[in-house]
């Protein structure tokens, strides 16, 4: 292990520890929260799962507008590209994640096709793709990123070769998805069935005859009810405990009401969600669904723009801190609050308050339907900013990723 690599897992391993260790080690909750830092120094998003395209909605980007959003595996922040900011800054605690997306953004400059960068990124199991990485990408990484997919994992392999195995197999998430798969069949259900359905009513047939009865089984309901075994989902005990409380009925009964949604309110050929849960991939044919920043038709723009997008590792809240006043526009959140405590979340409030712009946008999701910052951030904070509640809900009802409570619109000043 090179000193890179080694202070890079550190780094990781640091930011994590201040962002969830919240109990002294030798208590339940204390264990609980070593173990999920633990299962998250590693690969945990091959896929970011907040809808990119409702993420656009929310923040009308300007030309002018400089974005800052937790990078997580890069999905929405290449997506962006398509509102033409000025500037994207990815910020991650996770040094596997910040690999993930300057890969992205080097690949999408120096790749020369559309079809190249989809059977890399879309595909993200084909043999070319190595080659492609050695011959075409890596020249153009820096140092240390390059160091990283060269550099072998836990089994002896170069890490870049996970694009020739099946990318999105791997990581926290993809060996959950493979492992409810898995779960799924000793169940009796199917979750491939899905793929069968041709129209809205099909998929809920489907869905009420092969994957509802498992939510019925006396064992999944007791595995569920024990917050390790969400840690593939990257919820950590503080949002697992917000999560069961969204349904007077427990986890297990949230988890169904979350999955009936993301089966059976969009289509199965709009919604790459669904693919990823249900096949383990992108729909590959010529109009599947695929994040903007895949489409072909946004190729171009997205090569055009890449360079606009900055990738730090590190908290959100540090960078901030560390960026002059009124030097952004918006900020994407993603979940991290839920993880956060009250003196985390007025800090990072405080900093997003001094570094907004007049009319800056805040978006983020919540694992339960809670408006989270009233009564936890301070008035004098909040007070700065509109929350505009129908438009998060309209907004919420539109997500495809369908695992969220709810998702919330915050906008720098008083309502007109």
């Amino acid at each position: 292990m090179t000193d890179v690599t080694a202070g890079a897992r550190r780094e990781t391993a640091d930011g994590l520890s201040r962002a969830v260790h919240k109990n002294r080690i030798l208590t339940t909750e204390g264990i609980r929260e070593r173990l999920f830092t633990l299962a998250f120094r590693g690969l945990v998003y091959p896929q970011i799962w907040e809808d990119p395209v409702v993420d656009l909605d929310a923040l009308c980007l300007r030309p002018v507008d400089h974005v800052v959003a937790i990078a997580s595996g890069g999905c929405n922040a290449m997506s962006y590209l398509v509102g033409n900011p000025a500037r994207i800054t990815a910020v991650d605690l996770n040094h596997h994640h910040i690999a993930l997306n300057r890969l992205k953004v080097t690949a999408a400059q120096t790749l020369r096709s559309h079809s190249e960068f989809s059977e890399f990124f879309g595909c993200a199991n084909r043999p070319v793709n190595v080659d492609r990485f050695d011959h075409t990408i890596a020249p153009a990484l820096d140092h240390a990123t390059r160091e990283y997919w060269t550099s072998r994992d836990g089994l002896g392999r170069r890490r870049i070769s996970a694009f020739r195995r099946g990318f999105y197999h791997t990581g926290l998430l993809g060996r959950f998805i493979g492992a409810g798969h898995l779960a799924a069949r000793l169940l009796g259900a199917d979750l491939t069935a899905m793929l069968k359905a041709n129209s809205l009513e099909e998929q809920r047939q489907l869905f009420e005859h092969f994957i509802a009865p498992a939510f019925d089984n006396k064992i999944l309901r007791w595995v569920l009810r024990r917050p390790a075994a969400l840690y593939g989902l990257g919820i950590p005990p503080a949002q697992y405990s917000a999560l069961s409380k969204d349904d007077e009925n427990g986890i297990a009964a949230v988890l169904k009401k979350r999955l009936e949604t993301l089966a059976c309110n969009f289509p199965l050929q709009d919604n790459y969600f669904a693919w990823q849960a249900f096949a383990r991939g992108y729909d590959m044919a010529p109009n599947g669904s695929r994040p903007p920043y895949l489409e072909e038709r946004n190729f171009e723009l997205i090569r055009a723009r890449a360079e606009r997008i900055h990738v730090q590792h590190g908290s959100l809240t540090d960078f901030l801190a560390s960026s002059a006043e009124q030097s952004a526009d918006c900020y994407v959140l993603l979940d991290a609050q839920d993880w956060m405590d009250d003196s985390q979340l007025t800090a990072l409030w405080s900093q997003i308050t001094r570094t907004a712009r007049p009319g800056a946008r805040v978006i983020f999701r919540t694992a339960a339907d809670e408006r989270l910052l009233p009564g936890r951030v301070p008035h004098a904070i909040l007070s700065q900013w509109t929350y505009e509640a129908d438009r998060s809900r309209a907004l919420h009802k539109r997500d495809r990723s369908s695992i969220y409570g709810a998702f919330h619109l915050y906008r720098k000043g008083l309502p007109a």
